[in-house]
Formats: structure tokens, C-alpha cells, sequence
């Protein structure tokens, strides 16, 4: 019997259009706009200056803290200056901007394309490779992978579980990836496993992806203490606790590190990108993204260099269709809506959507009826529509009191609402409020 998460869920339309596509490596761009925070935490710090020339794998910034992750170019050239760009959210963050000539790599990148499986490396040399090589969490959350690899005591990791399942409609870069990529994936698995000195691991992908179940089941047959675990279909079961739940049935307790069930989740893309770091010296400057949406001509996965423009994409892919009425960066569960096309591809960068107007737009919100359908498919047992309500009145100490920390902000209410309702637009806002009155606590 497949398995799954026990508490809520939706089951929204796949429209995986681009599935079975095969990667293929987008265009250089013209200039190459690199963020400093394309992860959780600090942003990183330039170490590169205006006139420096660097090559493709130079790392350009440090880490700015203990929660942080190196910065490497994507492209050879020559730095123009450091500046602020507007990232994915609509904000200006800082930024190295590169005009690209040529594509000139580091020599300490392996690029031949052999399998290299023995990995002569300690735990501890590992783990700084995947450090030195700037990898992060390229599911989306983009937490620094060194330190999720290394739990505060007295937590300590029992097994790894890969997160391969891919939930969000519309994206397949994860699915294409472990088709093409198998063993490579299986190897950087091992190398996670050697890290984090635990003997199991299980790689949770859902039904609605048959063929890479068949392969990485056959193929993980060869490695010691790895089981492909297949799920049946439900979003969103991608997200950190809920897989934990599906492969595991244990429950990461309300404020509790994931860790605290034993189990240690990476993205599938990251274990790729950990097997690269560590036995090619491969730093993180690319990413397969899916391009993809209904009217777009060319859907696809593309292997795209950090610092891509999002409007250079769309052209590869055909162009944007008149009908285009938003354009998203992700899923259109989590993804965020684009006021630029000139934002460039980061490292959590999973997905490109192009949605249609009607597509695009919501529905005329109406009053609640009190269905309570948002309850019944929060997968974090919360009660959305109280949460909702009381930040619309701005009764903030109640929304804390409700536990809207909790809310991992899927999107399962808003889908489920009947009426349309803007609920987890008003979660949000309460959300940041309650996350600004804890912090303000905390420093008295």
C-alpha cells in the first residue's frame, strides 16, 4: 500500500506538460545578475570587485554568517560592478553584475562526464566541500546544506530521506533530473549517508512518476541501506514535515527542528548537486528549472546558469504568449508572481510558469460560509479561516495564541475556499506581525 502524509492535503490538477522533456543547456546570458541572498539566512559578501575578471565555478562572495552559503559565478567575464537588483519578491537586494565573455571554467572543475562512485572523503571533509561549493536547499527553502547537515546536540540524525516527490502542478525539473541522472543521484545519497553517519535512507517519490520509481528502484538495489519509497498523490506532501509523516508516520512536534523525528530531508536537485561538489569540485552555479504553461509553444527543462534573466528563458521557450496574464517564479502553489521579467534564475529557482489570464485570475471573493473545507485540508491541523479573520482585525495576540507559526503557507485553504477567500494573503500578515512581536520579546 502507497503511503502518505495523515492530516489534510488537496489534490490540485497536474498539468505536468513537461514531463519526459529532456534537459537541455539554455543560452549564456549577455550579463549574468548574481544575487548575495539566495538562501535562508545572512546574504553573502562580495569578494569580488568592479574590473575583476572571473571565470565560470570563481567563487564571488563568502558566506556573511554561520547561516550562509558561498556565491560562485555562473559565467566567465568580467565584474561590472556591484550593485542592487530586484529579486523575485520585488525587492532590491545586493547583487554581482557580470558581463559574460566567453565561458572560461575554473580548472579545478571535473568536467568529464564519468560516474566517480568511491568517496575517499571524511564526514568533516565533506561537509566542508558542500560549504565551499555554496550548495544549498534547491527545493525552495535554500537552507545552507552544511548547516542542516550538522543537527544542534543533543538531536542527532537516525536516516536521510531524499525528497523527490515533486508535488507542485506544472514543475518536472526534479523528475527529468532522476531520470538522467540516477546514479549520479544514488552516489551523492551515499556521500549524504557517509555525512551524516547513518546506515538508511529512503527517496520518496509519487505514483504520478512511475518511470523514475522503476529506475531508481533498480538502481538503488546496488547501494547498501537505500529504499525507494513510492507515495500516492498529494499536495503537499513535498513539504518537510509531511514527507516525514508519509515515509516515517512520526510527527515533527509544533516549534521542533525536523531533526527531532531522527530524520534528515534533502532535495533530490540538492543530492545531485552535493554528488557534483564533492567528487567534482563542482561548485552551485546552475540549476535545471522547468519552463513551462499552457500556451507557451516550447515547454521544457532547461539546465540554466544563475544570473539568467527570466525574459531570456521565456524566449527559448517560444516567447511569451499574448494571453500571458502572470508570470511565476515556481509552482503555482508557492511560486511568486513576477512584476519584472528581468529577475534573474537564483539557486531555488525551480520552475518558470506563464499562466493565462483566466488562469491568472481570482475569483470574486465572497463571504465565508463556514464550510470549513480549509480546515479539513491544512495540513498542519490549524484552523485557516480563524487565522485569516483575526489578522484581518489585526487581533494579533490571538493569531499567536492559534499557532499561525505553524502554517508552512501551501496554499491547500485558499484552493479549497469556495469563496474565494484571500485566506492566506491575511496569514501572511499575521504571520510577520507575530514573528516581529517574538522577536521583539526576545530581545528584552
Amino acid at each position: 500500500m502507497w503511503k502518505t502524509f495523515s492530516i489534510g492535503g488537496i489534490h490540485p490538477q497536474e498539468n505536468k506538460l513537461s514531463a519526459n522533456h529532456p534537459i537541455h543547456e539554455a543560452d549564456l546570458p549577455k550579463q549574468a545578475v548574481i544575487m548575495l541572498g539566495q538562501h535562508i539566512g545572512a546574504p553573502a559578501k562580495p569578494i569580488v570587485s568592479k574590473g575583476d575578471r572571473v571565470k565560470v565555478g570563481t567563487k564571488i562572495a563568502e558566506p556573511g554568517g554561520f547561516v550562509s552559503a558561498a556565491i560562485h559565478s555562473s559565467v566567465s567575464g568580467q565584474v561590472v560592478k556591484i550593485d542592487q537588483a530586484i529579486d523575485a519578491s520585488g525587492y532590491p537586494r545586493p547583487a554581482v553584475f557580470i558581463d559574460v565573455e566567453g565561458d572560461e571554467w575554473e580548472a579545478a572543475i571535473d568536467r568529464d562526464e564519468t560516474l566517480i562512485k568511491d568517496c575517499p572523503f571524511s564526514p568533516e571533509e565533506i561537509l566542508q566541500k558542500i560549504a565551499n561549493a555554496g550548495i544549498v536547499g534547491m527545493g525552495g527553502a535554500c537552507f545552507p546544506s552544511q548547516v542542516k547537515l550538522c543537527p544542534p546536540p543533543p538531536l542527532k540524525a537516525e536516516c536521510l530521506i531524499v525528497n523527490a516527490v515533486e508535488c507542485e502542478p506544472y514543475l518536472t525539473a526534479d523528475h527529468q533530473l532522476m531520470l538522467e541522472h540516477a546514479d549520479e543521484i544514488l552516489v551523492g545519497l551515499t556521500i549524504l549517508m557517509k555525512a551524516l553517519r547513518v546506515s538508511k535512507a529512503y527517496i520518496g517519490i509519487e505514483a504520478n512518476k512511475p518511470d523514475a520509481i522503476r529506475l531508481l528502484t533498480k538502481e538503488a538495489a546496488n547501494y547498501a541501506g537505500i529504499e525507494v519509497v513510492p507515495l500516492k498523490v498529494k499536495y503537499p506532501q513535498g513539504g518537510e514535515k509531511q514527507l516525514i509523516d508519509a515515509i516515517l508516520e512520526r510527527q515533527v512536534a509544533t516549534g521542533a527542528l525536523p531533526v527531532s523525528t531522527g530524520a534528515v530531508v534533502q532535495n533530490v536537485a540538492t543530492v545531485f548537486a552535493v554528488y557534483q561538489a564533492v567528487q567534482k569540485n563542482k561548485p552551485l552555479f546552475e540549476r535545471v528549472v522547468t519552463v513551462t504553461g499552457k500556451s507557451l509553444t516550447r515547454p521544457g527543462n532547461l539546465l540554466v546558469r544563475i544570473g539568467t534573466p527570466v525574459n531570456q528563458l521565456i524566449e527559448e521557450c517560444g516567447g511569451l504568449p499574448e494571453d500571458t496574464g502572470k508570470v511565476i517564479a515556481g509552482g503555482p502553489m508557492m511560486g511568486k508572481s513576477l512584476l519584472n521579467l528581468n529577475v534573474p534564475i537564483v539557486k531555488g529557482t525551480s520552475g518558470v510558469l506563464l499562466m493565462g489570464g483566466r488562469e491568472a485570475t481570482r475569483g470574486a471573493v465572497q463571504p465565508c460560509i463556514r464550510c470549513a473545507k480549509c480546515v479539513a485540508v491544512c495540513p498542519m491541523g490549524l484552523e485557516p479561516y480563524l487565522l485569516a479573520t483575526a489578522s484581518a482585525h489585526g487581533d494579533f495576540e490571538r493569531v499567536e495564541r492559534e499557532d499561525v507559526l505553524a502554517c508552512i503557507e501551501c496554499g491547500s485553504c485558499m484552493f479549497a475556499c469556495p469563496s474565494h477567500r484571500p485566506i492566506l494573503d491575511y496569514i501572511r500578515l499575521g504571520k510577520a506581525k507575530v514573528g516581529a512581536m517574538v522577536r521583539a520579546r526576545q530581545k528584552k
